[in-house]
């Protein structure tokens, strides 16, 4: 017989008082870190400092320090330094909605932005198994993985996940890296109408085509990737979910037309759908074919080779009089399923919702493909969509299982009854708990490098973070600070995302330019880090050097070589407005054009090819792109820089990097950064350079407003010459031209799969300078593409000039060679 303490019978009476006084809520919504109450859009957010029916590990709680920020419910967050959780009593069992909102502000010294952590659950059950024996088992899902927000936000992100909790007590863990934190801004977690969700088999399909049944949907977490209102306008449902319009994500715009916004009775749960499902304006608004089309397709960024729930929504508003509209579905082109309102429910009815659910299998492509295309057999060849979700499936974890006699239950109960199963849970979140604390230093996680000490090196010197770094390649701080007169302000040339940028002049006399990192700029260590692994390990004529780097007490700095001409931008146009006359750019002609363009794609093609891995450098523009005395070009800023392409899933994690203007429009539909997305970004750089003019602007023409629709508008009308810069006015030869906006052209295209590498980009500039060369000697030129080419003499240069890329630092045989040993002005405006 098992006998308890007298003070756990008497906590354990209590707890069995207090449940019977109280009903545990079926929803929770928390303004975390705070101790008041917000209403938002007909949900109270509830003080987590006045916790009831759940319980918050520990912890602090941090207040916005800037009045301007005018979302109330984000002026307060909770921080964790250590593994902890929030925990909920759960008393009806079915399938809920958590969100978790996160949004960076700095309070005091602490900069959310500078969080990294991982977020993942538990949900606790209590199963039978035997007579003799019962389990207590826990699902758990990895929900967020090196998450953080590393740039700062005008708008909050917003996680949403979907899941069955059977068990009363369901956890949310968060995990802070080492020497890093975590935290969170709200909190949701509520039930939905289990109609909506009551199937758990769903059609299996695979890029192959391959349809199965797949059984066990319910038993999954599911992460929101994407939901979208088919020709219609951003709204929120009655779920508080919010739907984006489609537009972005169409393969062919002009393949679609929005149909006439329906204002008739929608005719809810007729079809299987609901007025939970989705939005009415989902099912007001759709895309249907274009008359002239055969087919809608539309084209979706996903994690590669992961398990999907794919939900699409219909609503024939389309359909005149009893001509109902049947039409094929695809998904992946290879699989097709008959859409059509009696194939529902075998109930014919116009206006009445309805959808159809799929478990989908991505590819090693990372892009999911839905198509809608019209069917023979159908009197009116239309198809049509109106909605559609797609989550993922989460990685679950192995369940825990705890096996004791069943004795031991019955003793317990006639002490105290079903309490005793509440201090087990306990007991194993404790176990839970401690086992998450020894793995907190999980792969991957990186420290955080603003520690205590003062500005000036006085306080403790850490440990490089920077692993496989040769620390020959560190710097002292007292001699950096001797360089920059203790970075005088009169040395200040540019600041930007990262921080401030001085010139500066070391012991042996060498210029060099000193990249300071400020704490309340969005950058900070992973770009610092990136920048000094990218920059060690290559070596070329037409890429900025590295010289070193610091890392003492909070200061992280990076030295480069100085390149005495700065920023191509600033030898092309003036940002701000100048009295005529005054501006002090420089007159490229256009051979000194073409080989700054030509040695920045060498640059830009060595990145992609380097036995480093192939880097892709994520932020090409003209202010990236430094000159030094002889006007050589060289890339620079390589603290975006990825090695291979990105996973769809940094969308939402990390969101959009590189520089408005010149993103790759081909990111927003498959989130995934590749070496034609550098490729892209470069074509609008070679428009700057013949236009002499920003990638945006801000101008009451439309058209003129992004430079690259600028640039191809004029293009393909044969009249690119009318936007070209007043100063090469008379001087560009007219097939040099052409070949020049050819290369644009083709670097420009919506589908980076028709862009040309940046090798095939180097060799026609080569030929479009040589096309301008040749007409100073010869009035008129065949310009034939292939007897043009054949006719002129192969350019010396137009291989790639190789630099050994496992060079060690300069200085120790000269074999570094570039122009000049010095580095950049960097006037940078801005964050990236």
């Amino acid at each position: 017989m098992v006998v308890l303490p007298f003070f756990l019978l008497h906590f354990l009476s209590l707890l069995l008082l207090s449940s019977a006084n109280s009903t545990l809520p079926d929803e929770y919504f928390i303004n975390c870190g705070s101790k008041s109450n917000i209403t938002v859009g007909g949900r109270n957010f509830v003080g987590d400092l006045n916790s009831g029916s759940f319980s918050v590990g520990t912890s602090s709680d941090v207040s916005d320090t800037n009045s301007a920020t005018d979302m109330s419910l984000y002026q307060t967050a909770r921080i964790f330094k250590n593994p902890s959780s929030y925990e909920f009593d759960i008393i009806d069992h079915g399938i809920y909605y958590v969100r978790l909102h996160f949004f960076p502000f700095m309070s005091g010294s602490t900069n959310l932005a500078d969080a990294l952590f991982d977020v993942s659950t538990s949900n606790f059950s209590f199963l039978s198994t035997s007579k003799t024996q019962f389990d207590v088992s826990t699902s758990n899902f990895s929900l967020l993985t090196n998450f953080g927000i590393k740039d700062n936000r005008n708008s909050p992100v917003i996680e949403e996940f979907l899941l069955t909790i059977n068990g009363s007590k369901f956890s949310i863990y968060f995990t802070p890296h080492r020497k890093s934190f975590a935290f969170v801004s709200a909190i949701e977690v509520f039930l939905i109408p289990d109609k909506d969700f009551v199937m758990d088999d769903f059609p299996l399909v695979t890029a192959a085509g391959s349809s199965e049944t797949y059984v066990g949907v319910r038993s999954q977490f599911l992460r929101t990737i994407h939901r979208v209102n088919v020709g219609g306008p951003q709204n929120n449902d009655t779920l508080w979910r919010t739907w984006i319009p489609d537009d972005d994500y169409l393969l062919s715009q002009g393949s679609a037309k929005n149909c006439v916004h329906y204002n008739g009775t929608l005719t809810y749960d007729v079809l299987g759908a609901t007025n939970h499902s989705a939005s009415d304006l989902v099912y007001r608004t759709c895309k249907e074919l274009n008359s002239n089309s055969s087919n809608i397709t539309w084209r979706f960024g996903v994690n590669k080779n992961t398990r999907h729930l794919v939900r699409l929504h219909f609503c024939d508003i389309v359909s005149a009089g009893n001509a109902f509209v049947r039409f094929n579905l695809s998904i992946y082109r290879n699989f097709s399923q008959m859409i059509y309102p009696d194939d529902a429910k075998g109930i014919e009815q116009l206006a009445a919702p309805f959808y159809y659910d799929f478990v989908v299998d991505s590819d090693d492509s990372g892009v999911m493909y839905v198509s809608v295309g019209p069917r023979q057999d159908s009197l009116d060849k239309n198809a049509y969509l109106n909605g559609l979700e797609i989550m993922e499936f989460m990685k679950k974890s192995v369940p825990i299982h705890r096996k004791t006699k069943k004795r031991v239950v019955i003793i317990v109960a006639t002490a105290c009854g079903a309490a005793f199963v509440f201090v087990l849970v306990v007991l194993l979140l404790l176990g839970l708990r401690y086992k998450k604390a020894k793995h907190v230093d999980g792969v991957g996680s990186l420290p955080v490098l603003h520690g205590k000490g003062n500005s000036y090196g006085k306080g403790k010197t850490n440990a490089s973070p920077v692993r496989n770094v040769d620390l020959n390649w560190k710097m002292n701080l007292l001699e950096i600070q001797a360089a920059t007169h203790n970075f005088d302000a009169k040395l200040l040339i540019g600041e930007g995302g990262f921080g401030k940028v001085y010139q500066g002049t070391l012991r042996d006399g060498t210029k060099v330019a000193v990249k300071r990192s400020d704490p309340k700029h969005g950058q900070g260590l992973p770009e610092f880090e990136t920048e000094i692994l990218v920059l060690s390990k290559i070596r070329h004529r037409h890429l900025v050097s590295l010289k070193g780097y610091c890392e003492e007490g909070s200061e992280m700095i990076l030295v480069y070589e100085f390149i005495e001409k700065g920023p191509l931008r600033d030898h092309l146009y003036d940002l701000k407005e100048k009295p005529e006359g005054s501006s002090k750019r420089s007159k490229l002609s256009w051979k000194q054009r073409l080989e700054i363009c030509i040695g920045s794609a060498k640059g830009l093609h060595y990145l992609h090819t380097s036995s480093a891995g192939g880097i892709i450098h994520r932020d090409v523009k003209s202010t990236n792109i430094l000159l030094n005395e002889q006007y050589v070009a060289k890339v620079a800023d390589f603290g975006l820089s990825r090695s291979g392409p990105l996973d769809p899933n940094h969308f939402s994690t990390v969101g959009i990097k590189g520089s408005f203007g010149y993103v790759d429009p081909e990111y927003f539909r498959t989130f995934e950064f590749t070496d034609k997305s550098d490729v892209y970004s470069f074509g609008v750089v070679l428009l700057e350079v013949l236009c002499a003019r920003p990638a945006i602007i801000d101008s009451p023409k439309r058209e003129e407003v992004n430079l690259a629709e600028w640039g191809m508008f004029w293009q393909k009308k044969g009249k690119l010459e009318r936007i070209i810069d007043p100063l090469l006015v008379g001087e560009i030869n007219a097939d040099s031209l052409r070949k020049f906006g050819e290369i644009v052209e083709k670097c420009l295209k919506d589908d980076g799969a028709g862009r040309p590498s940046m090798l095939d980009v180097q060799w026609d500039l080569e030929y479009a300078l040589q096309l301008q060369q040749t007409a100073l000697h010869k009035e008129t030129l065949d310009d034939s593409t292939t007897n043009a080419f054949l006719e002129l003499p192969v350019p010396s240069d137009s291989v790639p000039d190789w630099e050994d890329d496992h060079v060690l630092r300069s200085g120790d045989d000269g074999s570094e060679t570039t122009d000049s040993g010095v580095f950049s002005q960097m006037r940078i405006d801005g964050a990236r």
